[in-house]
């Protein structure tokens, strides 16, 4: 039977999100991507800080308090996040969501030291303690986040579920966070198209990709202007404010948890990003902030 390239738009974690899969007919495309989007969407419901039942929600509620029981998956993601702060020398810490309550990206202001001060103060994956299957965060007020590989997690798990339903072409992406299944059909990659991270409407490279992930993190997604320096919504959780160095950073990797948890990295160490990169075995696309492009390709 003749397979065709079918495509499923829909929105999740507040993003434009779409699945691209090669199939026989319309029906059975269907069949797969409403599977990979509850796969998506039971992600977000679960751990999603803006739903007051998510376990995130449960966790952040119980903080100085008491542990909260939790399943397996999450004490995978919390043993993940342990990994990462460890890669990162501390820098991607998943209790620096906090932070965000001193920062409002639609305004150009900058918070002042006495309002940064006190969410510093609860800052810190040293009070997180993961026992047996519970969490604990030590210090109320304190808070965990997935919003850092939320999404990337999503789209290994919704394209885990299309290849183990047999698809073989095509990608789930995740505003941006992509996971590729397979090439086109005609045995092609997937050019993917790099924004500039200075004009929404242009490309500044496109990368082919058959296998593996893609993710980017960057300086233009929620951001303001003042006094002639842009603040972005990436934080240094040990001051508070935002990294600089890199316009944006492009990753690719075997699963797209480890590229967007990698492209995160890379701009939290500002310019110890480059060697940090080096050192990994991933390929990617980075744009300081001079406007300097770097590619590795490790195809």
């Amino acid at each position: 039977m003749v397979e065709a390239i079918h495509r499923t738009a829909f929105d999740a974690m507040a993003s434009r999100c779409e699945i691209r899969l090669a199939a026989p007919d319309g029906h059975m495309a269907e069949l797969l991507s409403r599977q990979a989007v509850a796969e998506v969407r039971r992600i977000e419901e679960k751990y999603s800080r803006y739903r007051p039942d998510s376990i995130v929600s449960r966790v952040n509620a119980a903080a100085g308090r008491s542990p909260v029981a939790c399943d397996k998956e999450t004490m995978a993601l919390m043993s993940y996040a342990a990994a990462l702060y460890g890669a990162s020398e501390g820098l991607f810490d998943i209790t620096s969501g906090v932070l965000r309550k001193a920062w409002d990206f639609r305004r150009p202001s900058v918070p002042k030291p006495q309002v940064l001060e006190p969410l510093l103060a609860l800052v810190g994956w040293n009070n997180v303690v993961c026992e047996g299957e519970e969490v604990y965060l030590r210090q109320a007020g304190m808070e965990i986040d997935f919003g850092g590989f939320g999404k990337e997690y999503a789209a290994d798990r919704a394209a885990g579920l299309l290849i183990e339903a047999g698809v073989r072409h095509g990608y789930v992406n995740l505003g941006g966070d992509m996971r590729f299944i397979g090439p086109g059909l005609d045995g092609r990659p997937w050019s993917i198209g790099i924004q500039d991270p200075r004009d929404p409407d242009a490309v500044v490279a496109s990368i082919p990709i058959s296998q593996g992930a893609l993710a980017t993190s960057g300086d233009y997604e929620r951001y303001f202007e003042l006094d002639g320096q842009r603040y972005c919504h990436i934080l240094d959780p040990r001051t508070g404010m935002p990294v600089r160095h890199w316009r944006s950073v492009s990753v690719m990797a075997p699963m797209a948890i480890a590229a967007g948890s990698c492209s995160t990295i890379a701009m939290l160490k500002q310019q110890g990003g480059l060697n940090f990169l080096n050192a990994s075995d991933m390929g990617y696309l980075t744009i300081d902030d001079q406007g300097q492009m770097l590619y590795r390709d490790i195809s």
